[in-house]
């Protein structure tokens, strides 16, 4: 199943990138890449996963070949479930799916449980859906955020670093060393702009500050209570699960569990779905199959 189209929604900065597979009326699944990837991300598995879905993956704001936000706007979970709003308000979804890994994962967590009417299934790859922070450590991150922003907004106009591209695909590596090296191609592919004298990386340089709206364990909590879709969480065994200092992590975990929800190991690291798809592909095939796919058709 190749990629049939490159899709552009506007947005009142620009417009969100994305990359569309699979028929004009098959069953919507919106694919959402982690920090500091692009809808590259999912070109390996999309194509291992049922083809009566039609997955639109994007580049989120700041990411790939997506407008970066304005300046002065901090880039931050509820401005991207705002950004989701938008891009499935444009292709009028009222009801669909959503695959996403890492920091795709807590915003599409958080667009489950503030639009529950709307996502029939949660698919999280190395995910919590949530990312608590202590409430002690709350003031800190915030103020720490604050003061990068403003620092970056008080230089003069900086360039970016021009790069060759295997300089590239060394900061990459340098960056994620367990990226094989067919998946950091895929990544450049969306990741770099070609300039004068080589590549610079497309993302916002912004993301790399802190972001400033965190939530406690307790709202976190909260918040998954009111997730009504069918959630599949895939945890790569080096990957989410093996960060022991993400001790929450754990408690958001059992809160799947305890709705009965499934949650799932499989052998690699945090970019199994793009590394090695074939280990990934047959669990969230079947949980698509089983939860959305065929409960539609019982339904006609």
């Amino acid at each position: 199943m190749c990629p049939l189209s490159e899709l552009s929604i506007p947005v009142p900065w620009g417009e969100i990138k994305a990359r569309v597979w699979g028929p004009d009326d098959g069953y919507p699944v919106l694919c959402l890449h982690g920090w500091a990837d692009n809808c590259g991300s999912f070109n390996t598995l999309i194509p291992l996963l049922p083809k009566e879905c039609r997955y639109v993956a994007l580049d989120q704001a700041g990411h790939g070949l997506s407008s970066h936000r304005p300046p002065g706007v901090f880039y931050s979970f509820p401005l991207y479930v705002a950004d989701i709003l938008r891009v499935v308000n444009g292709l009028q979804w009222t009801k669909f799916s959503i695959i996403s890994h890492s920091m795709g994962g807590n915003v599409g967590g958080m667009f489950s449980a503030l639009y529950p009417e709307m996502v029939d299934a949660l698919i999280l790859l190395d995910a919590a859906g949530f990312l608590p922070l202590d409430s002690a450590e709350l003031s800190k991150v915030m103020k720490e955020g604050i003061h990068e922003m403003l620092q970056y907004e008080n230089k003069t106009e900086e360039k970016k670093r021009v790069y060759t591209y295997e300089k590239a695909v060394e900061r990459l590596m340098t960056a994620n060393p367990t990226l094989s090296d067919q998946s950091v191609d895929i990544l450049l592919e969306r990741g770099l702009t070609p300039v004068e004298g080589g590549f610079v990386f497309s993302r916002d340089m912004r993301l790399n500050f802190k972001n400033i709206v965190r939530l406690t364990l307790e709202q976190s909590l909260a918040m998954q209570s009111r997730i009504e879709a069918s959630v599949l969480v895939v945890l790569a065994d080096k990957g989410l699960s093996a960060k022991h200092e993400l001790k929450h992590i754990f408690t958001v975990l059992q809160g799947y569990r305890d709705r009965n929800h499934s949650v799932v190991t499989v052998p690699g690291d945090h970019h199994v779905h793009l590394s090695n798809p074939e280990l990934v592909a047959p669990l969230v095939s079947d949980f698509l199959q089983t939860k959305v796919l065929s409960q539609r058709l019982s339904a006609m």
